[in-house]
Formats: structure tokens, sequence, C-alpha cells
């Protein structure tokens, strides 16, 4: 396989490869695939980038490792929504805004879940957070990481995880000290349930990186 050097194209297609050769080995519900080496000879690519798109398929219930056996295939489709979410992500006919859209409404959902959750917002994590984004660098997807953890939407955070994946810059990118400012605010505004100042900071937020101003 020809190596690439953006990796969401990378991880795409060995997402591809791997489904293809599931089809192409006839490997069943319950059968074995092959190991992270093998894999990674036959695909002609680093272990950890197959480890990285096994770890995907598995967190969409496609597959199971199991500790001192190896990987397998599972039943998938008994799990409907399952199905479709892998339909919906692992396709690359999907468009890049599609994924942005479906990340943005799970980071919205966890938004509003802990703004009308007292024992959520009232949480001393937040103060936290804000001395952090004073003192340190921080990586922007790594902030709506923990508020969606917070949120306690285990499916949001794996699909949410799944995701960004595709999601690629400007996320991964470090926050600036216009965006930390943005975001103690709304941390701020957070720790009141203050929702709706809540979501007005987000978005501004989001329109803030997604132009390209920081």
């Amino acid at each position: 396989m020809n190596q690439t050097n953006n990796p969401k194209k990378m991880f795409l297609e060995i997402v591809k490869q791997l489904r293809q050769l599931i089809a192409d080995e006839n490997v069943s519900v319950g059968g074995k695939l092959p190991s992270e080496r093998e894999l990674a000879e036959r695909l002609q690519v680093g272990r950890s980038t197959i480890r990285e798109a096994l770890r995907s398929l598995e967190l969409l219930g496609l597959i199971e490792t199991r500790r001192g056996e190896g990987t397998f295939l599972s039943d998938y489709r008994k799990h409907r929504l399952v199905e479709l979410l892998s339909t919906f992500i692992l396709q690359e006919s999907k468009s890049k805004e599609d994924v942005h859209i479906t990340r943005q409404a799970l980071e919205k959902d966890a938004i509003h879940t802990i703004c009308n959750t007292e024992r959520l917002y009232r949480l001393h994590i937040w103060e936290a957070f804000k001395e952090k984004l004073i003192k340190e660098e921080i990586v922007r997807e790594d902030i709506i990481r923990e508020i969606i953890i917070i949120s306690d939407n285990r499916l949001g955070l794996k699909i949410w995880f799944l995701l960004k994946q595709f999601a690629g810059e400007p996320y991964r990118e470090n926050m600036n000290l216009q965006e930390k400012s943005l975001w103690i605010q709304l941390l701020t505004s957070l720790q009141k349930g203050e929702e709706h100042q809540v979501f007005s900071l987000y978005y501004e937020w989001l329109l803030l990186i997604n132009r390209g101003d920081v």
C-alpha cells in the first residue's frame, strides 16, 4: 500500500484495507483476525497505525480484542446504532462537514447536560481547568474531551473519539491567549449553569478557529 503524509488519509486507507481483508478472507462472526504484526507487514504500515485503526473499529463494536487470544470479528449486526454509525464514519464518501456537524452536536449535548445538572456544573474541576488555561499549553480537543467525559455520555464519548480521527486541524492545535480568555469566560458561565451564555461563547470560539483568526 502506498504511504501518504496525510495521517487522516492514511487512517482511512488502513480502515478500508482492513474491511476489504475481512471480506476477502471471508472472516465470519467470531473469526480471528491476523495479528498486529502480520497486518502491518501485509498492509506495509507501522504497527502503531494498525493499532489505532483496530482501536477505532473496536470502539464501534466491529471487532473484539481478547487478552492473550487475539482480535476477533464481533456480531455488530445486532447493534443497529453501531452499524449505522460505522457505515457513516468509515465510508470515504461522507464529507468533512458532516463529521464536524456530528462532532459539534455531541459537544453541545455535553454542554447542555452539564449546564442542567447542578452536581456537574458545581464541580471543583472547572476551577482547575481555568488555572490550567492560565498556566499551561492546552490542545483544543483536550478540553472538549474532558467536558464530554464529565457529562458521562459514554456512547457519545466513543463516537466523539472516533470522529476526532477525521477532524484534523484546527482542533489539534494549541489554544492561543485569545482562545484561552474566551474559554475562561465560558467555564465561568458553565459553573453558574448559564447555558445560553456558554453556548454563545462556544459558538464564538468555533467561529474564531474555523475562520483562521487564531
